[in-house]
């Protein structure tokens, strides 16, 4: 939860909501659609939770810590709300609550009402009965893969009535919204020249809770993948593209308020375009825009390996402003294990992608994230992973232990490992991974980077990325001045684009200086 505790002032007789995001940056994109809906409908967003009237936590349900996470916040507030030091209401979104629903209500009594996805639509309303008092019947949870049909090309026609948060969708025909409270507002003429897919005078609802540099934007949502260990397709539903002229609209406007790098999101960005009738679609989407007027950096996240075409690769590497960095979910290296993860590929075709994305652009990032402990793995097949990670060289590795996840195959599986086992296999892989990482950062001494501007401390030194690092979770470059004598004075300042040397490391962030002469944006 938020540590602010100031809020703005709100004028006598206003609804205060705050939000509080937990889990991915999906969930962010879904968070600023919610504020976009509340404050068209007269709310106001303050940051600290106790100073609101209501507060909504979107909740993550991906795996076991994150779904304590999400349910010890909701605890802290209703807690909060109990001694009267908190709001006057406790509301959970989000996935959780989409996952378990009723079940979520009735083994957490202390929060006044469990959402789903289909109450996005009407939150404002469903905030506003809460608050006077009524609780409402929380959903029985659904396969929402059952919503659209199964074959992807049918699914756009089919998607009217059918909640998918993130897409910001508002309803055709409205072309006029408040502006002057930061929503998203793209009024499109009935022209067909724009788009073949986009209809016209379509509105999105957007309101940004983050002032940052950075914003994450939604391309598509849910998964027509079957991993077996995955519960997110039951809960997102199937996959479903955003048209590219509401991809492109939101990205202007999030220009407009000035973003300088856009984060593509998506439970399978490699997939984007497949039930638009046209699977090279991203090919086409990146180049226009990386073009739009003030977005330096344009950064794709959540690629699949097994879908990782050479026309993809050809554009991500050679389309200016897109930057050099690969989010490749590996999962694990040995076949063995992946057949049974009901996913494709292996240690070889696995050191195959990396060598032509770096034989492409040799000072790419690359992360990725692996299960260990799966029911089956062996100890040669964990060897195996070890030996994949020596080679691969990532700058990046998240590493999780395997867990039951509810209506999941690989909960039914045989071969369960001991969790003892399991922890271990946990630490071994970690310390691997951390000492390789290291590696990776130190041999990065020496290159000339651009750093994007986060923040700045008063002493002076600034913190933000490399073009090959990724918001939150990759490390991050602590910037001083430049300090060649007689070099000018620039003020290093959140937004700027500042060219830079890597002079050092320490884990998997980097120390470097700013290389004049600085190129500030904005």
């Amino acid at each position: 939860m938020s540590e602010t505790s100031w809020s703005p002032p709100t004028a006598p007789g206003r609804r205060t909501v705050a939000l509080v995001t937990l889990g991915c940056a999906r969930n962010d994109v879904d968070s600023e659609e919610l504020a976009g809906r509340l404050a068209a409908d007269g709310w106001d967003l303050v940051e600290d939770p106790n100073g609101a009237d209501i507060a909504v936590v979107n909740t993550c349900g991906f795996v076991e810590a994150a779904k304590k996470d999400s349910i010890d916040t909701l605890i802290a507030a209703a807690d909060a709300k109990e001694e009267g030091t908190g709001p006057k209401a406790v509301v959970a979104v989000g996935c959780l609550a989409e996952r378990y629903g009723k079940q979520l209500a009735e083994a957490l009594p202390e929060a006044d009402a469990v959402l789903s996805f289909d109450d996005y639509q009407d939150i404002s309303s469903r905030l506003t009965s809460i608050l006077h008092g009524e609780r409402p019947i929380s959903h029985v949870p659904r396969d929402r893969r059952t919503l659209l049909p199964l074959s992807p090309v049918d699914r756009q026609a089919a998607k009217d009535g059918v909640a998918v948060p993130g897409h910001g969708d508002h309803a055709a025909g409205t072309n006029t919204m408040q502006t002057a409270t930061g929503l998203a507002v793209a009024e499109r003429p009935d022209d067909p020249t724009l788009s073949s897919v986009a209809p016209p005078n379509r509105t999105m609802l957007r309101k940004r809770l983050d002032a940052g540099p950075s914003a994450p934007l939604k391309l598509a949502s849910g998964c027509d993948r079957r991993c077996s260990f995955c519960a997110i397709p039951a809960f997102r539903g199937s996959y479903l593209s955003r048209r590219p002229h509401d991809i492109l609209d939101e990205a202007r406007w999030l220009a407009a308020q000035g973003v300088r790098e856009l984060v593509l999101v998506s439970e399978n960005s490699t997939s984007y375009g497949k039930d638009l009738g046209d699977i090279k679609l991203l090919e086409t989407l990146l180049p226009e825009l990386a073009g739009i007027d003030g977005v330096d950096w344009l950064r794709v996240s959540y690629l699949q390996p097994a879908e990782m075409r050479p026309t993809l690769i050809d554009v991500m590497a050679s389309t200016e402003g897109v930057v050099p960095y690969f989010d490749l979910s590996f999962q694990h290296s040995s076949p063995g294990v992946l057949r049974r993860m009901r996913r494709f590929g292996g240690t070889e075709p696995f050191l195959e992608l990396l060598e032509t994305i770096r034989t492409r652009v040799p000072h790419a990032g690359v992360r990725s994230n692996f299960i260990v402990g799966f029911p089956g793995e062996s100890p040669a097949d964990f060897e195996e992973l070890e030996s994949f990670l020596s080679q691969a060289r990532l700058d990046a590795v998240g590493v999780f232990g395997y867990s039951d996840e509810d209506g999941t195959e690989a909960a039914g599986y045989d071969g369960k490992l001991d969790e003892d086992e399991i922890a271990e296999r946990v630490a071994r892989l970690t310390g691997l991974a951390e000492e390789l990482t290291a590696q990776r950062a130190e041999d990065r001494v020496g290159e000339r980077v651009d750093v994007l501007v986060e923040s700045v401390a008063h002493d002076g030194v600034a913190e933000g990325r490399a073009a090959f690092q990724g918001p939150e979770v990759d490390g991050s470059v602590l910037l001083v001045p430049a300090l060649e004598p007689g070099a000018p004075a620039v003020e290093l300042v959140p937004g700027a684009i500042v060219p830079a040397k890597v002079v050092g490391s320490e884990g998997v962030d980097l120390h470097a200086v700013a290389i004049t002469p600085l190129s500030l944006v904005g």
